[in-house]
């Protein structure tokens, strides 16, 4: 199945978007700063990402720059709104979700949009989470037999995520996320992370643009602004073989690791492990859950197969 079997990629979708060239992207840049050095840069890239920084440059300046203005915009039509009610006037978080596949960059991408955002001076205190903490912990995956689905929207105690939203939203001084552990590949007990009312909250995950069947609320409701982080099929799949191939030499070898088993596989098996867990798991889930959300997305990256984002999408006002 390739992205043009995709209804999405019709004319109708097409029309709600304006397609940017990455250089023609990159002007709108205009005198936004780069606030970020080489060792900055080269500390948040993820695992086999070639984050450079004409990456940085030509796709995430032009994004922050674009992201402040949204929310100096948000904030006055907030201003509006309290003085029609004669209230006292707040500055609720501004959310920005995150989503795309296993392995195509979201968690590099939501890193450095953090760090640059926060070094604007009308918002410097921006906080990141991801939507992995509200995973249902393995005890419950294991007892409902969705092991094997882990990643798919029903792991997810989705009450439980828009409890969260709803309560950042609402600016609650302070609102607790849990805490997963890549390691051991399961929520981390007793652990939280603590969100006191950020100027702006990075929402990160898979399905978080998710439209669940029935639900009265859903989470993509909580965001000011929304990004989709695309590449081709092939492209994720060979990135997510790269990123298990060094995993088996890093954290695989670690006491503890949920993915022990695979530490001393020869590499050819190693692949083929590989490549059958994505094809079974993540490859399906991409197909099924996160693919068919993109166009509900403010903005679409494209990235080619190395990484670097060669289009953008923004989604018509």
């Amino acid at each position: 199945m390739d992205d043009a079997a995709i209804p999405a990629e019709g004319a109708s979708v097409s029309a709600a978007y304006r397609k940017f060239g990455r250089q023609e992207w990159a002007g709108l840049r205009a005198n936004t700063p780069l606030s970020l050095s080489g060792e900055d840069i080269e500390g948040l890239r993820g695992l086999t990402e070639r984050l450079s920084l004409d990456e940085v440059v030509d796709v995430f300046l032009p994004l922050s720059r674009l992201l402040n203005l949204h929310v100096a915009a948000a904030r006055s039509l907030g201003l509006v709104q309290d003085t029609f009610l004669g209230q006292p006037a707040a500055r609720p978080p501004y959310i920005i979700g995150i989503a795309g596949s296993v392995a195509v960059g979201k968690s590099t991408f939501a890193r450095v949009l953090r760090a640059l955002l926060a070094r604007w001076p009308d918002h410097p205190k921006v906080e990141l989470v991801t939507t992995d903490g509200f995973l249902y912990p393995t005890r419950v995956l294991e007892e409902r037999g969705l092991m094997q689905r882990k990643g798919f929207p029903e792991s997810y105690d989705l009450r439980r995520m828009i409890a969260f939203l709803s309560a950042v939203k609402a600016g609650e001084p302070e609102v607790a996320a849990p805490v997963y552990s890549h390691l051991s590949y399961d929520i981390v007990p007793g652990k939280q992370q603590l969100i006191r009312r950020p100027d702006i909250l990075i929402f990160e995950g898979l399905n978080v643009l998710q439209a669940a069947p029935g639900a009265t609320l859903l989470a993509s409701d909580f965001f000011d602004f929304s990004v989709y982080v695309d590449a081709e099929e092939r492209a994720i799949a060979d990135w997510y073989v790269q990123r298990f191939l060094l995993l088996q030499r890093t954290a695989f070898q670690q006491a503890g690791s949920y993915f022990q088993r695979y530490k001393d596989l020869p590499q050819e098996e190693a692949v083929a492990v590989a490549r059958r867990i994505w094809e079974e798991i993540n490859l399906r889930n991409l197909r099924e859950n996160i693919l068919p959300t993109r166009e509900r997305a403010r903005l679409v990256l494209r990235k080619g197969p190395q990484h670097a984002v060669e289009e953008i999408r923004l989604r018509r006002m």
